[in-house]
């Protein structure tokens, strides 16, 4: 790598890094109730910025040395083949979403999780926990979930098949570039723009990018118009039915929950942090063309 190539990679990775602060604070503006809507469109802007400036950089290091390409095609079968990552009942057909970790893939994530320990509850000194993964619906309903949660799908038509629609527009912004080496600059910037933006169109202006770059449905014909979706499995709990539930979509709220018991388990002093480590739960799907194994679980 060359040194030009090297202060590239230093600046990308900083950028990421106020990417990943920044990504945190929109979320955090968004789930709060006293944050208006210009505070939250400035500090979406701004993550935008960031993307966009991350993304040029990082075609500016691939033209210093066009050489290094990562197959991902290949990069998938292997990760097949050596069962790092399969579908879940194959035999039956399977269901998309679902997937089993092989035996490569559980001594991986079982070294990964005893480094996260190590590094984050035994040495900062956190409070770690493992919550229940089924939630009622009163907790994700104050949080917000029940109501904001959600992705805009688009149906095929034909089949019935749902995808997830920004991820639609980013694929096919992906292809177009990578299609076009001789894109000019300006050109490039403004496409990226775009699909940086996807995840924060309406569902109006999401149909019109979809319609801009081409986007069909599988069997052909056209989607049909944007839909909103929640990502949560709902459930009931209880042999009477009349208990709403939701398999989590993330760990923090029962952490959260859990604050008054933290604090007085930590001697009415201030935990540093409470940390959990486990599974959540998401109804969404995403096909991405790199891996064609989309996920219901997230750890």
């Amino acid at each position: 790598m060359s040194a030009e190539s090297s202060a590239l990679q230093d600046d990308i990775d900083a950028l990421n890094a106020k990417i990943t602060k920044q990504g945190a604070h929109v979320r955090s503006l968004k789930k709060a109730s006293s944050s208006n809507a210009d505070e939250i469109g400035s500090a979406v802007e701004a993550l935008k910025a960031l993307k966009l400036e991350a993304e040029v950089l990082r075609l500016k290091k691939e033209e210093l040395d066009p050489t290094v390409q990562f197959n991902r095609k290949s990069f998938d079968e292997l990760i097949l083949r050596k069962m790092f990552i399969v579908p879940s009942f194959e035999i039956h057909g399977g269901v998309k979403g679902l997937f089993d970790l092989g035996p490569p893939a559980c001594g991986l994530k079982a070294a990964m999780v005893d480094v996260w320990r190590k590094h984050f509850v035994l040495a900062e000194s956190m409070l770690e926990m493992e919550c229940t993964c089924l939630t009622p619906e009163v907790v994700l309903k104050t949080s917000g979930h029940v109501d904001r949660f959600t992705d805009l799908m688009v149906k095929d038509p034909v089949s019935g098949e749902c995808f997830r629609a920004d991820k639609l527009l980013e694929d096919a912004i992906d292809e177009l570039i990578e299609g076009n080496p001789d894109m000019p600059t300006e050109e490039r910037e403004g496409h990226l723009r775009i699909q940086i933006q996807a995840d924060a169109f309406s569902p109006t202006e999401l149909d019109e990018q979809l319609k801009k770059y081409g986007c069909r449905a599988p069997s052909g014909e056209a989607f049909g118009a944007s839909f909103p979706f929640n990502l949560m499995f709902k459930t009931s709990i209880g042999p009477e039915g009349t208990s709403v539930g939701y398999l989590r979509p993330e760990t923090a709220q029962g952490l959260f929950v859990n604050f008054r018991r933290l604090l007085e388990a930590n001697s009415q002093r201030m935990p540093f942090a409470a940390a959990q480590i486990g599974n959540g739960f998401r109804n969404g799907e995403y096909l991405s063309r790199a891996l064609r194994i989309a996920t219901h679980r997230v750890i």
